[in-house]
């Protein structure tokens, strides 16, 4: 059985800022961090279909700290998709942007192909802490 994660942040910025902070390597290593340390992760993202990329961090005696993906979808400014695949789990993740005027923004993120509860409830708590990193990352 196959689990989707399915969640809707609102923002107030332009969509264009955020399509930015999703796709910029630089701005995503502000607000993709070590759940645990607070860690930025070293990435080498492109928002280029086909493009593989990695997410880096430190490993733990649990986690060997690195996320391997590929680019499936580039829209600008409304639609990003790629697979996200780390510690024997490998799902894809879309972003929706849609520009809701008087400078608010709604980013719907679903993530499919979670295995299991405890995997789907660690991804929702991974992906609303680093959307609220997103959030501060927007103010700047």
């Amino acid at each position: 059985m196959s689990l989707t994660l399915s969640l809707d942040f609102q923002y107030k910025t332009s969509i264009e800022k955020l399509w930015s902070a999703l796709t910029d390597s630089s701005k995503l290593a502000k607000w993709v961090v070590n759940i645990h340390t607070g860690q930025a992760m070293e990435n080498d993202f492109k928002p280029v279909v086909g493009h593989h990329f990695q997410f880096r961090t430190q490993p733990t005696e649990w986690w060997d700290g690195i996320v391997d993906g590929e680019v499936l979808i580039v829209e600008v400014p409304n639609r990003l998709s790629y697979t996200w695949a780390s510690g024997g789990e490998k799902h894809t993740v879309t972003w929706t942007l849609q520009d809701l005027g008087d400078g608010k923004v709604n980013l719907h993120l679903e993530q499919t192909g979670i295995s299991n509860e405890p995997a789907l409830n660690g991804a929702k708590y991974g992906w609303s802490k680093w959307c609220g990193e997103l959030e501060q990352v927007l103010e700047q």
